[in-house]
């Protein structure tokens, strides 16, 4: 089933997106060189960017008819930028949950998803001390927690070393097979693209 279909997107005049397909249930991969719109896409994909002309449909339905905060709940973007709030892991879980309406996990829960995420820190641990790799890791297991139809990953590898950045990817898509969410990742790492992709999306400048 296709999940996503642009058709002769162009976003600000600077960026066209002419034919493209993602299919539910498959690791899509988004490659190419920085620049060429990468990021953009999986902005232009839940609705936190918005395209200038063309089509963009989510299971059949123009993207612009979602409501946009259902839509960014429901496709959730986990990007470049790591935010976590002051305190420890579990305050963080809390204040997540709270901005949302929902009570916060339990401990066993939060140690769960942490795990997932390779980050099986204590949960008292001050976010404002762990390294960027390790805040990254505890953001994944935060929005991977509101199990979300499609998790958009925007180089959640970056700041991992090659061992652990491929433990994060088999724990991630193991885990997100079992519930049906559909992955859609952006990686400069070719090593984690020839493992892992269902389908690759090659853009050009």
């Amino acid at each position: 089933m296709t999940l996503f279909s642009l058709k002769g997107v162009k976003f600000k005049d600077i960026i066209s997106y002419p034919n493209i397909e993602i299919e539910q249930g498959k690791t899509t991969f988004i490659c190419g060189k920085s620049g060429c719109g990468k990021s953009t896409m999986l902005k232009l994909l839940n609705g936190v960017e918005a395209f200038d002309s063309g089509s963009l449909q989510y299971c059949g339905k123009e993207i612009t008819e979602y409501d946009s905060i259902e839509l960014r709940r429901e496709v959730l973007l986990c990007g470049q930028s790591v935010y976590l709030f002051d305190g420890d892991i579990r305050e963080n879980f809390k204040q997540f949950y709270a901005y949302r309406d929902l009570p916060s996990p339990d401990d066993n829960v939060i140690k769960d998803y942490l795990a997932v995420c390779s980050a099986n820190f204590k949960l008292s641990t001050n976010c404002a001390t762990m390294s960027g790799g390790e805040r990254q890791r505890v953001f994944i297991s935060i929005c991977l927690s509101f199990a979300p139809k499609v998790l958009l990953l925007d180089e959640p590898t970056s700041a991992l070393d090659e061992n652990t950045s491929t433990e994060l990817f088999e724990n991630i898509l193991r885990y997100c097979s079992k519930r049906d969410i559909t992955v859609i990742a952006i990686s400069h790492n070719t090593s984690l693209v020839r493992q892992f992709a269902d389908a690759t999306i090659n853009l050009e400048d």
